[in-house]
Formats: structure tokens, sequence, C-alpha cells
């Protein structure tokens, strides 16, 4: 398969034909946003439930796991950014044996090769973990990086990231749907396919101009965090991930325990809520048009906490009710997978470092994701233990607790998000007259 490699010198890809083409750049987003819900959501729960892993060794593991990820991710950014630099066509094809190692890796983790304990089980997890989600960071910064390198203004960015995560969204749903429906190794085999049609798909895409690193020293790790307007961005966004990341660590034991919903329920549920995301991404794009980007994210996070307060009220029977908490929720999620990035390419283009660093800017940014999912694992679920609550045990005061921590820690944590997006970048922006 052929592909003329573009010089440095090459134009930046029009917007028009970014637009026209969006689905090819856009269809990997589809299996790397599948794969993140089986690894972040339904792993956790499945191991529990089918193999007994006690919560306290499954915190312990999936904080392990992904901390030593998210250390390795600016690592990664670096060597993305040098393969890019090197030949894109030599960045596909490592990405190619990345998604290989995906694929194969998440076939493991969820039908293990052998029956044993809880705490051989438990290792066997963790150490699959390890080069399963680090084949997945490379692939996602990757992929990232180069739809930053596309460029355009701030709604042009937005329609870029808006057919990753939308297609992404698409991908959720289905990862949310045939657990349920086909059962696990028909989700295993739909992740592989969706890889690989991702990966034709993005050779075929629009390929940006690339030009070489101003420099390759080890300092560069650190780049980002010298602009201030990475370190604000970057401190947003991790107050609103932490408060994303403790009910995606929950939401399968909210809906078997505390709703205690029939099984198929949890496939409509989480459904309905990434289809509402999906649905809500022209929205925000025009949104976009009339608010800007940042004012944009902050009435998203309004519509978060207004949707998601009512979650801690409900009870057992109530899943239908929880529905529109999801549909509602869904809104708002597509304000949080579309306006960050393009907030965080309009800064590294602000900086002066696109098409030469962005590699290394999104592994920091995946960094702050995965911290976020590693505190929530480890901290929320033992705790939850500690407090009294046993998945699949209905006493009242442990489903107490797990309300409370599934719905009004999550508000608080979006509250103070949207405070400091106002501090940080609101009103510094309001008073230079240059809101992004």
């Amino acid at each position: 398969m052929s592909r003329p490699v573009p010089s440095a010198a090459a134009p930046t890809a029009a917007p028009n034909a970014a637009e026209s083409t969006g689905w090819r750049y856009g269809l990997l987003g589809l299996p790397l946003a599948f794969v993140a819900l089986p690894l972040y959501v339904h792993l956790p729960h499945h191991y529990a439930s089918a193999f007994n892993v006690p919560l306290a060794w499954l915190g312990a593991m999936l904080l392990g796991a992904r901390v030593f990820d998210a250390l390795i991710d600016p690592a990664l950014g670096r060597w993305v950014d040098r393969l890019q630099a090197r030949s894109p066509r030599q960045l596909l094809r490592v990405c190619a044996l990345a998604a290989v190692v995906l694929a194969l890796g998440l076939q493991a983790l969820f039908m293990p090769w052998f029956a044993g304990s809880p705490a051989a089980l438990a290792v066997w997890a963790l150490l699959l973990l390890l080069p399963t989600c680090a084949a997945c960071s490379l692939l996602g910064m990757a992929h990232q990086g180069w739809g930053s390198r596309l460029g355009g203004d701030a709604v042009q960015r937005s329609r870029i990231v808006a057919w990753r995560e939308g297609l992404g969204l698409v991908g959720v749903v289905l990862a949310s749907v045939l657990p349920a429906v086909t059962g696990l190794p028909w989700m295993v085999g739909a992740c592989a396919a969706t890889l690989a049609m991702g990966w034709i798909a993005w050779w075929q895409s629009p390929w940006p101009a690339f030009a070489p690193p101003q420099t390759t020293t080890d300092d560069d790790r650190w780049r980002p965090w010298r602009h201030s307007g990475f370190r604000r961005l970057a401190g947003v966004y991790a107050l609103n991930g932490m408060a994303s990341a403790v009910p995606a660590t929950l939401v399968l034991f909210y809906i078997q325990d505390r709703l205690a919903a029939p099984a198929h329920w949890a496939g409509v549920l989480l459904g309905s809520y990434f289809l509402s995301a999906a649905l809500a991404m022209p929205l925000w794009l025009r949104a976009v048009q009339h608010l800007g980007l940042a004012r944009s994210w902050a009435l998203g996070m309004a519509l978060a906490i207004a949707a998601f307060a009512a979650a801690a009220v409900l009870g057992a029977g109530d899943a239908p009710w929880f529905v529109l908490v999801c549909l509602a929720s869904g809104v708002a999620l597509g304000a949080d997978l579309v306006l960050p990035p393009a907030l965080l390419a309009g800064v590294i283009a602000n900086a002066g470092d696109r098409g030469r660093h962005d590699g290394i800017y999104f592994g920091w940014w995946q960094v702050l994701t995965k911290l976020n999912l590693a505190l929530a694992a480890g901290t929320v679920l033992p705790l939850l233990g500690a407090l009294g609550y046993t998945p699949g045990q209905a006493d009242p005061q442990g489903l107490r607790m797990l309300g409370l921590a599934y719905a009004v820690l999550p508000c608080a944590l979006k509250a103070g998000a949207a405070l400091a997006l106002y501090a940080a970048i609101i009103q510094p922006a309001r008073a230079q007259e240059a809101l992004p």
C-alpha cells in the first residue's frame, strides 16, 4: 500500500478537504474508544463478579497499572514526535503493530488462559494491562497529534476533534451493548476488526505537513509545562477529568446494586448516555461559533452538574428515571470530548509547536487522563469497601455510600473545575479580549 510522503514544507490540509474526508481520519477513534470502556469500566466489574477478586485488590491493581501507564506517556509522546518527523509511513507501521498488541491483550484480559485463584488472576490482569494500555496510549497520542497538525481556526479544530470523538462515541455505544447482547468473544472480535479498519482508513486520510523537532534533548519532555497556557488548561482538565473518572469506575456497580436493575439495563443506560453525547456534537460545534471554546465548555460543565445531581436520590427500581439522567449528562459529555482537545490544539499552535512537538503535548494530556482514572480506581474502590459496600449485596449503608461516591462527589469536583476554568482561562482571556 503506497502513499506519497509529504515534505516538511507541504501546506497544511485545507479545512474543506479535512472536513470532506474527516471520517477517514476519525474512524480509528471508534476502536480506541471501544477498547477504553472494557478496560476502564467493564474490567473491574468483570473480575469482581466473575472471579471474586476483592475490591481492594482491584483498586491496587488498577492504580499500579494506570500509574505506570501514565508515567511512560511522555516518553511515548517524544517517540511519536520522532517517528512523525522521520517518516509518517514509519509511524503508521508502528501503530499497526500497536493495534495487534492491543487486540491480543484485550482478548487475554477478558478470557484468561487459565483458571486460577483470585490472587493469580489479579496478577495476570496487572501483567497484561501494562502492554495493552501502553499500546492503546501510543495509538491514541499518535492519532491525536496527527489531528492537531491538520490545524485550522477554533471551529475547524472543533470539527476535526468532533469527527474523531463522534466516531469514538459510536465505538463506546457498541462496547456498551455488545457484551450483554453477544458476549465477550464477539466484543473482542469486533474490537480487532474495527482496529484494522480504522488503521486502513487513517492511512488514506489527509496527511498534514510534518517538520522535524527543533531540539532532540531529554529536556523536551518538559516542553509543554514551560507554557502558561498549557499549565492553566491542564489544571482545569485534570480536575474535570477526575469528576468523570469517579462515575466511570463505579457506574456498573451503581446500576447493578443501587438501581437493582436487570443485567440488560447496563447496555441500555450506557448506550443512551454515549449516543446522546454523539448526537449533541453538532450542538457544541454551533455553540463554539457563538460562545467560543472555553465558554462552551463551561456551559457543558454546568449542564453536567444539573443533570447528574439527580442520580444521588435514585434507588432500587429507578433505572427508567436514570435513562433521563444519562441522556442529559450525555449531552454534557459531548462538550468534554470535543472542546478540551480543540483548546489544546490552540495552545500548541500559540506556543509555536504545531507540527513539531504535538506528540509530547498529547503524551502529557494522556498522563492527566490516566492519573485521574488511576486515582479514581485506587482510592474510591477501596474506600467504598471500607465504608461497608460489597458488590452484589444490598446493605443500606453500603448503597448509601455508593450513591454519594457515584453522584455527589463528581458534582463537587465538576463545580471546582468550572470555577478553575473561569479563573484560569475565561477571565484572563476576557481581560485581553482574546478568548479562544
